[in-house]
């Protein structure tokens, strides 16, 4: 066995009302890739943090190379050869590459206060060179895909001579072929005897790119496995402590033909072109297709958020006008962004408050005074009805997992008494205990008569959830599928059909027969 390269020990740690870590442990090998996974509040972010001297601990120990060491700060963390690509990259998209990997640190040109570029730029390349990147040290990091800017912070992390790279799900936006990519730049890191912890949500990846995979729960370590040695269903049931079903409920053999919603002569630029479709009463309509290809435009242009061409939109038969996310709502149309952080939940206030939020009015009194029993009542129904989990309905939602802050942004949403939510990407970032949580509800609220048009990249989300496919490629409809028809790899071959020419493979209604206005 290999000299244990971090040791982490009854590692304790404590948030105001949270237990976040309790008697936790972890070890990392040099020249291995480690993967670290658990349920969204599992501890994992908590515990790699701590590790990186973002968080300092409240008990235990971190042994380096067998050397105990204390880490205060994040400096403290680099100057040990330890660094963190968070989730959410820390790059300044107005300075270049070079300027990113060398803040605070750049050579100078003998003046204290003179730099040396030409140096900066040097060193740069020397980084990118290790890792076969074609890129140029003086380029704009805003000028980057966000797969390049993940280079750009694995360049940063070699330049401080980091023997331990956390990585915190590190594909969370990535395409396949940036994916491919990364990991091998991963394998090349743990060939030269870097040891890599790998934290991610999609368990199809440990088994693909990690060499042991280690699970917590609850803030407690569950045990370690060689990933060799195991198996998908085994990981889940140490993550959830029960086994999960990933296939979802049964969902509605038929929706209703009633057609709740239809978007016709929707144009945006280059962005979208042409693209017309409905939805039926009850309706679960999946959108599929490659980053990039205008599904969430689309979303966004249905709610107004972005201006557009052209779009006629009906809603119940009857043309709807809707030049502003507020007037979505009042029609009855919920839209839950992909970024629930940024443009779904309000995380420095409570539960109760983002439950309400998108319907205020209807708590005021008179002289505008809000009737505070009446939100706590709809506040305490639909945590009980979709069972998030949270302390109180104080408790700032921040302070929720991910799981917990998506079922928020529904019960936000079903507050404002919404008959057609569209989900952009409704499990991302979402452990599987909590995905099936998601699927058993999009399928209850479908039961109800909801209508959802659900945005995913994957694949086998959308095959399990839909009971229609439409397939985008570069702005345009190129496919639709029944769910009966539908299979990977004719989704894969419309998303990747630029031709714009749509393939219907579904013996769907016309908007006349099913009697549409």
């Amino acid at each position: 066995m290999s000299e244990l390269l971090v040791v982490m020990e009854g590692i304790e740690k404590s948030f105001p009302g949270v237990h976040a870590l309790s008697q936790s442990r972890f070890e990392l090998r040099p020249g291995e890739v480690h993967a670290l996974v658990g349920e969204n509040g599992a501890g994992k972010s908590t515990m790699m943090k701590i590790l990186a001297g973002v968080y300092s601990k409240d008990a235990g120990r971190i042994l380096l190379k067998g050397r105990e060491v204390d880490i205060p700060n994040p400096r403290a963390a680099q100057h040990l050869g330890i660094s963190m690509i968070h989730q959410e990259l820390n790059l300044m998209p107005h300075l270049t590459i070079a300027q990113n990997i060398f803040i605070g640190r750049e050579p100078r040109r003998g003046v204290k206060f003179v730099l040396d570029d030409a140096a900066i730029n040097a060193q740069t390349r020397q980084f990118l060179d290790m890792l076969h990147l074609n890129l140029d040290p003086r380029t704009k990091v805003a000028d980057l895909t966000v797969a390049k800017q993940q280079m750009v912070e694995i360049a940063k992390a070699l330049s401080f001579n980091a023997e331990v790279l956390i990585m915190d799900e590190p594909t969370a936006a990535l395409t396949e072929s940036e994916i491919d990519e990364l990991f091998r730049i991963i394998r090349k890191l743990r060939d030269q005897g870097v040891g890599i912890v790998y934290i991610t949500h999609r368990l199809e990846e440990l088994f693909t790119i990690s060499d042991r995979v280690t699970v917590m729960r609850d803030g407690q370590y569950v045990g370690t496995v060689k990933t060799s040695d195991t198996t998908r269903d085994e990981v889940i049931r140490m993550m959830v402590g029960r086994t999960i079903y990933e296939t979802a409920p049964d969902i509605l053999e038929r929706p209703e033909q009633d057609i709740v919603l239809e978007v016709k002569n929707l144009n945006r630029g280059r962005v979208l072109k042409n693209v017309n479709f409905y939805l039926k009463r009850g309706e679960i309509l999946g959108f599929a297709g490659l980053m990039g290809a205008g599904r969430t435009e689309v979303a966004r242009a249905i709610i107004a958020a972005d201006p557009v061409d052209s779009i006629e939109v009906y809603v119940q038969g009857k043309r709807a006008h809707i030049h502003t996310p507020s007037d979505a709502v009042r029609y009855g149309i919920g839209y839950l962004s992909e970024d629930r952080k940024r443009y779904g939940l309000t995380l420095g206030m409570d539960v109760e408050t983002n439950i309400v939020l998108a319907s205020f009015r209807k708590f005021l009194g008179a002289l505008g005074v809000v009737k505070r029993s009446k939100t706590r009542a709809t506040a305490e129904h639909f945590v009980k009805m979709l069972a998030i989990r949270t302390p109180s309905l104080q408790q700032k939602v921040k302070n929720l997992s991910g799981g917990n802050q998506q079922k928020l942004v529904i019960a936000k949403w079903l507050t404002a008494d919404t008959d057609i939510l569209i989900f952009d990407e409704p499990t991302r970032g979402i452990d599987v205990g909590a995905k099936s949580e998601i699927y058993k509800l999009l399928n209850d609220l479908a039961h109800q008569g909801k209508s959802i048009i659900m945005i995913s990249s994957e694949l086998p989300e959308i095959l399990r959830m839909s009971h229609r496919i439409i397939v985008m490629c570069e702005g345009r409809i190129t496919g639709e599928l029944s769910a009966a028809e539908a299979t990977q790899e004719k989704i894969m071959t419309y998303a990747t059909q630029r031709g714009g020419i749509i393939q219907t493979t579904e013996s769907a209604p016309t908007l006349s027969q099913v009697g549409t206005a």
